[in-house]
């Protein structure tokens, strides 16, 4: 799962990043992105961290459990960016996730005081920043630092929703997260759109009154 970490610092990469997003289908809420830094003397320690992988992968439960390790784990380094359904509806999710995937970076270089010099993504995405960067098909199960930073962006999100569910509790976001389910489509032929539903995605654009 470091075998890519490992073939970068061999080339004298010394911040190598794996970002990976939360979010591009829901029909509501924001797209949220995780930037995850091992170094190369820490690799060993952080390792140790069972249950790495695709978040998808994961149990709810499970997944929360390995978030706590990772953010708990102080030889990692992680950065968040959030981007939300307003920006969008204005920009669309392409490049609102590349947004994220931008913050989450900054975010990750502000709070330890780095540069990173390079940068490893998920599937086929390439974003804006003068940083050296590949993108690695299936990287979220492939690459501990993808994969991490898929269960941080994911968890991170899951959060946000469920603290919407308190605010708007006719939707059930707790629960779906604002993702497409039958009974979220049901809430919203039943209750209409809220504030923080994607206007530009369908079904919901055809129900939104501009």
């Amino acid at each position: 799962m470091i075998q890519e970490e490992k073939r970068l610092w061999k080339k004298g990469y010394k911040y190598v990043a794996g970002i990976d997003e939360a979010g591009r289908g829901p029909l509501a809420g924001p797209v949220v992105s995780g930037a995850v830094l091992i170094l190369e003397k820490d690799f060993k320690e952080i390792k140790k961290i069972e249950s790495v992988k695709d978040s998808k992968k994961l149990t709810e439960k499970k997944r929360g459990e390995v978030y706590l390790n990772l953010i708990n784990n102080h030889k990692l380094k992680w950065g968040i960016g959030i981007v939300s359904e307003k920006v969008i509806d204005r920009i669309n999710i392409l490049e609102a996730t590349k947004l994220s995937m931008i913050k989450a970076v900054k975010d990750l270089e502000r709070k330890n005081k780095i540069k990173i010099d390079y940068i490893i993504l998920d599937g086929k995405m390439k974003i804006d920043l003068n940083i050296n960067q590949e993108s690695i098909i299936k990287g979220d199960d492939k690459v501990f630092s993808i994969s991490a930073a898929s269960i941080i962006a994911k968890v991170t999100r899951d959060k946000i929703m469920i603290k919407y569910d308190k605010k708007y509790p006719k939707y059930n976001f707790k629960k779906h997260k604002g993702y497409g389910t039958k009974e979220h489509l049901k809430n919203i032929k039943k209750t209409g759109i809220c504030e923080i539903h994607r206007k530009s995605f369908a079904p919901i654009n055809q129900l939104a009154k501009f």
